[in-house]
């Protein structure tokens, strides 16, 4: 049987590359059956450059995706697409284009701005450290200043999902749910509308604490892994959320931290809060 080769995919980048990886990843998910071979090229930004990669594309036959911020390094990319008969989708070009009629001003053209030190900078930092001091319920006396609480019982990602928004510039808290425990006073004192709840499928959860306990080598004998307490556990945070209505209840069964970011800015952009770009990857 003969094994097909991989299609080659160029990614050309004045950046990191990053972006264009990811959002061509993403792309592919969409096809099955198809190998696939990306190349990223970053730190392209030299005419000679894009001259030497769009040949190596041609003699390979590969599709070249590029993320080139500079009018010169697009056009040059689009003259050689054509001029060499090579399939080329240029991910910003269009983008760009449309936001300078937007915002009616031109592009600054120039690679790597999304890593520079500014107030935005400045704030994921402030940010990470924060969430990081209010990690699994401590400082409840500072629940007040989070942009963002987290409430769910544990392993329900509550922790991944502070990181990832923290990185998004929000100072987010994570308060845990344990069975007949209160959570503190202070959570019921904040901005209702900045809590959210995590759910997930008790077969789920109990999978996943019982790898968890592997992992730390103690055996599955133990209310954190037994499923009449996960059971318990989840119907009492049931009730907690039922009684707090303001609380979005989130399930986590089976997405990805992402998903379940998203759909949280998406309800807290809904109510009237202001959500920053965040950080992003350097294209």
């Amino acid at each position: 049987m003969t094994v097909p080769k991989p299609l080659p995919v160029f990614i050309l980048s004045d950046g990191t590359g990053i972006t264009g990886e990811s959002v061509v990843r993403a792309a592919f998910r969409q096809f099955k059956g198809h190998l696939v071979h990306l190349k990223v090229f970053p730190h392209v930004t030299e005419i000679d450059d894009i001259t030497a990669l769009f040949r190596k594309a041609r003699h390979v036959g590969a599709l070249v995706v590029t993320t080139l911020v500079t009018r010169e390094m697009r056009k040059a990319a689009e003259h050689h697409a054509k001029e060499m008969g090579i399939r080329h989708l240029d991910l910003l070009g269009h983008l760009i284009h449309e936001l300078e009629g937007f915002l009616n001003q031109e592009s600054v053209g120039v690679p790597g701005t999304l890593h520079t030190t500014d107030d935005s900078y400045f704030r994921r930092i402030e940010a990470v450290e924060f969430t990081v001091k209010l990690d699994d319920g401590k400082l409840p006396r500072m629940l007040s200043q989070a942009d963002l609480i987290l409430v769910g019982v544990s392993r329900t990602s509550k922790t991944p999902l502070s990181t990832f928004l923290a990185h998004k510039g929000f100072k987010v808290a994570n308060v845990p749910i344990v069975l007949d425990r209160p959570p503190p006073k202070e959570l019921f004192e904040v901005d209702q509308d900045r809590i959210f709840a995590l759910t997930i499928d008790p077969s789920i959860l109990q999978e996943i604490r019982l790898s968890r306990l592997a992992t730390l080598g103690m055996g599955p004998n133990t209310n954190y892994g037994d499923r009449d307490y996960i059971l318990a556990e989840i119907e009492y945070a049931d009730d907690l959320f039922a009684g707090n209505p303001d609380w979005p209840v989130l399930s986590v069964t089976n997405k990805a931290v992402e998903e379940t970011a998203a759909r949280i800015l998406r309800i807290f952009q809904d109510r009237g809060h202001v959500v920053p770009m965040g950080e992003v990857s350097q294209l």
